[in-house]
Order: structure tokens, then C-alpha cells, then sequence
């Protein structure tokens, strides 16, 4: 039977990987709408009106924009629930979903080296999901004592 520490720990994880599903469909989207853009061509104000008004009506940067939204939702109800020390790393996650990502949905190519970056983080999250387990687990506090008007 698995205890309710470990339910709780995997519905968080289970937001976790669906919000970072998320997040790396949001990135994707993002790029392939500013690559529809164009160029920026400099920074002054007629291009940078230019790339504003061609992104406000792009839907895969909107959509883009629905799917980092999602995320941001995810992230909120993990952050409720779960010390930041803990979670905040682990979103370290998003950067091997967005490598391939990457490469499934932009043809981008991957190197080895940055594979061994991916790696890399994947096992600092490892850590860091591994030492969450492994926390002492302290008696709740007491709540605090009730105040009478006398």
C-alpha cells in the first residue's frame, strides 16, 4: 500500500511533468511564431512596433502564450504545496523537454556536449528529489494560542 506521503509527492510530480509539458510546448509555439516574424531589424520604435503588432496577431504566439499561462497555474498550486527548495529545481526540468522539444518540433540539432548539460541537470534534479525523501520529517508546530478579550 502506498502511504499518503507518497500519493501527495506523486500528484505533485504528476503536475510537475504536465506542467512542464506545458511549458515546453508553450516555448515551441513562441519560437515558431517570432520565426514567422522575421528578423528584428534594429530597436527603434517603428520595428519594435513592427514585431508588437505582428505578434498580437499571431496565433502560435498566442497560443505560446495560453501554454506558459498553463504552467504558471501548474507552478502556483505546486508552490502552495511544496517547499520552493525543492520544487524550484526540479522546473530545471523544463530544459530537457524543451531539448527535445527542440528537436522533434524544430529540427534543431543537439549537440553532445549539451547533452551531457541535460544530463547533468537531470541528475541534480535526481538529487534533489532523492534528498526530499530523505528529509527529516518534523512534528507539525502547534497552533498558536487563541487571544480572549478580558
Amino acid at each position: 500500500m502506498v502511504s499518503l506521503d507518497a500519493q501527495f509527492m506523486l500528484k505533485l510530480l504528476i503536475i510537475l511533468l504536465i506542467g512542464l509539458v506545458c511549458e515546453s510546448t508553450g516555448v515551441v509555439l513562441l519560437k515558431k511564431g517570432i520565426n514567422r516574424i522575421g528578423d528584428v531589424n534594429g530597436y527603434t520604435l517603428a520595428e519594435i512596433f513592427r514585431v508588437v503588432k505582428s505578434g498580437l496577431t499571431s496565433q502560435q504566439i498566442w497560443l505560446g502564450i495560453f501554454f506558459e499561462a498553463l504552467f504558471f497555474i501548474g507552478l502556483l498550486i505546486l508552490l502552495a504545496k511544496s517547499d520552493i527548495s525543492f520544487l524550484w529545481p526540479l522546473t530545471g526540468l523544463s530544459f530537457v523537454f524543451a531539448t527535445i522539444s527542440a528537436m522533434w518540433f524544430l529540427g534543431e540539432q543537439v549537440s553532445a556536449l549539451r547533452w551531457v548539460g541535460v544530463a547533468l541537470i537531470v541528475l541534480g534534479a535526481g538529487f534533489i528529489s532523492y534528498s526530499e525523501h530523505s528529509k527529516e520529517k518534523l512534528p507539525p508546530l502547534a497552533p498558536p494560542p487563541a487571544f480572549t478579550d478580558k
